[in-house]
């Protein structure tokens, strides 16, 4: 009489033990090792890297600096010397009003290519690639705005430099040139998310253009940028002192022409931090979206 004996899980276990080492995998353990959202340092570095990619693809499309390098030449020597007797008697005398103007008029406009940039990429394809990496959702945002930093920082220098070649003598000195030239970087930073945000609610970067042009070339030329409120009728003055571009024009010409920190910047920086904590949440979230 013979006799049939069945193996169970231990004698697979015991079977598998000697022929060789049994790789299993526990899902549980697996999941418990995952973190659900990336930390504040993995989120700096992978932002760091997106910036870097930008970096990169500006170095490859030089186009995208004649904006930071034309712009600043062209609108500063334009404006100098076609305004320049009619408002001030002379082209000297206008320069301190107009050069820091420029600064910011040229810094807040330079700002728009950001939202314009994104829409591109995600038309492109681009971000679709970011779905299924492991990587911080701002990142992919803020990392083109980091590396737009170095375009704030070229038109704000070259602005300067070409007032310093035609005339303007800033009474601030070298900090006072630094100080506004870094207000007005950061202002422009801030707003850069408002274009951010645009750029993913539009459907086409010719409209993230249009509107972003829609918004801030009013707000930039309805300013003290150009002229002194003064000289302005009353119904148009009122709502040039309300204009936070007017605000930005102020203090970066209390720091350039007399090296004072008053009390315009300060309203200047609220307004950054408001627009950054409003928009910056506001673009993630429809960013999110489109994933």
């Amino acid at each position: 009489m013979s006799t049939i004996t069945t193996a169970g899980p231990a004698s697979a276990v015991t079977a598998s033990a000697n022929t060789g080492p049994l790789h299993a995998v526990d899902p549980a353990a697996v999941v418990a090792r995952t973190r659900p959202r990336t930390t504040i340092t993995e989120t700096v570095s992978q932002t760091l890297i997106m910036a870097w990619r930008a970096l990169k693809k500006m170095r490859r499309n030089m186009e995208q600096f004649f904006d930071v390098t034309i712009q600043p030449l062209l609108f500063t020597a334009m404006f100098a010397y076609l305004f320049g007797g009619a408002i001030s008697g002379n082209v000297h005398s206008y320069l301190p009003l107009l050069i820091p103007g420029i600064v910011a008029q040229t810094v807040l406009t330079t700002c728009m290519s950001t939202g314009v940039n994104l829409r591109e990429d995600m038309e492109k394809g681009v971000f679709d690639r970011f779905k299924a990496m492991p990587i911080s959702r701002i990142a992919p945002l803020a990392g083109p705005m980091v590396a737009d930093l170095v375009r704030y920082l070229i038109a704000a220098g070259l602005t300067f430099v070409t007032g310093v070649i035609i005339g303007y003598r800033p009474g601030g000195g070298v900090l006072g040139v630094l100080g506004a030239m870094v207000l007005a970087i950061f202002t422009g930073w801030a707003l850069a998310w408002i274009f951010t945000w645009i750029g993913t609610i539009a459907r086409s970067a010719r409209a993230v253009q249009g509107m972003s042009m829609m918004i801030l070339f009013p707000l930039t030329f309805l300013s003290n940028a150009f002229v002194p409120v003064t000289s302005l009728p009353g119904w148009l003055a009122a709502f040039v002192k309300i204009n936070p571009v007017s605000h930005l024009v102020s203090a970066t010409r209390g720091l350039a022409n007399q090296g004072v920190v008053n009390s315009e910047a300060g309203w200047t920086l609220l307004a950054g931090l408001v627009v950054i904590a409003v928009f910056a949440p506001l673009s993630v979230r429809s960013y999110r979206r489109h994933l």
